[in-house]
């Protein structure tokens, strides 16, 4: 494994990391989630996101069970926090910070979060009630570092230029060979604040793994074969002419790298040093360890360039 500094904060972490979103929050059983996590350890990740809002708590305290006895020391957690965890308990309010983190910290079985996110930026809320809230957080030794999850460019800025409040050092925004948007403007802006990249979503919800084909339904187990992990799965990314060109780039990783798809899509995005770590979803043990793979591989960039060629066509551009 590898690791890669997170912005200007002191936190090195694995360049791989290991997500919980849809799997920990009920869409794999307890053991699976539990044996992905132990085996995420022992390849050298050593970084794990979750967040309040998957499975309303269900994934943190799946992760706080899984935790319990190993060294807090020798891992690092990040959570976050905006989404609606009741009728009336959403945003980045002061209460709802306050309440919120103390919730995870319940959850997770931990006195410290190393990087508290902000889900989405928050309209209904004054940035500088949420900035405070935050710092007091920091101050507090409840969370180590700040992070946001796709923020707008001009409230980064914001965030960044305001006196006497912590410091943002991450952002975590989608970003795959079929969604490379932020690489335009984000990565670049991020880098003069000193925040550095941890992306979500790197292997387009299993679309880059090459599972899905243009000519048969999709497999039993699957993201896009099950009720609830497969509901936010963009459509169009299942459409028959997108997955005839993943499997054009499955042909090009094989032949040319002898890599799979999944771990040549992870060498593309990790191709970038704004990117401090890529977080993947596992539902089995043997997921983990094809991900981790890719933290050791390099690939031509002429490779990549044709890759983007062919999936060129396919990427939407964000409304």
């Amino acid at each position: 494994m590898k690791y890669r500094q997170l912005g200007a904060s002191d936190l090195r972490i694995s360049i791989i990391s290991l997500g919980s979103w849809l799997t920990f929050s009920g869409g794999v059983e307890k053991r699976q989630a539990f044996a992905c996590i132990h085996k995420a350890f022992d390849l050298g990740i050593n970084f794990i996101d979750t967040a309040n809002v998957y499975g309303r708590g269900a994934a943190e305290s799946v992760l706080g069970e899984a935790l319990h006895g190993i060294d807090r020391t020798s891992y690092m957690l990040a959570t976050k926090v905006f989404f609606a965890m009741s009728d009336t308990d959403r945003g980045l309010s002061r209460a709802q910070i306050v309440t919120q983190l103390d919730a995870s910290l319940k959850r997770l079985g931990t006195d410290y979060i190393d990087l508290y996110q902000c889900h989405r930026f928050d309209e209904e809320t004054p940035l500088d009630e949420t900035m405070e809230a935050l710092t007091a957080a920091v101050r507090q030794g409840k969370a180590r570092y700040i992070g946001f999850s796709e923020w707008p460019l001009d409230k980064i800025d914001a965030a960044a230029k305001m006196p006497g409040v912590a410091r943002f050092v991450s952002s975590q925004p989608q970003y795959s060979m079929l969604w490379p948007f932020p690489q335009d403007e984000i990565f670049s802006r991020c880098a003069e604040f000193g925040i550095g990249q941890i992306v979500w979503s790197p292997l387009a919800q299993g679309v880059l793994t090459g599972k899905y084909r243009p000519d048969a339904p999709p497999p039993a187990g699957s993201r896009a074969g099950h009720a609830s992990m497969g509901a936010m799965l963009p459509n169009q990314w299942l459409q028959a002419p997108v997955l005839t060109a993943v499997q054009q780039v499955k042909f090009l990783a094989e032949r040319e790298t002898g890599l799979s798809l999944s771990q040549f899509a992870l060498a593309w995005v990790l191709r970038r040093q704004e990117v401090s770590s890529a977080i993947t979803g596992a539902s089995r043990p043997e997921q983990v360890m094809e991900n981790a793979a890719a933290a050791e591989r390099e690939v031509a960039p002429e490779l990549f360039a044709r890759a983007e060629e062919i999936l060129a066509p396919f990427r939407s551009p964000p409304p």
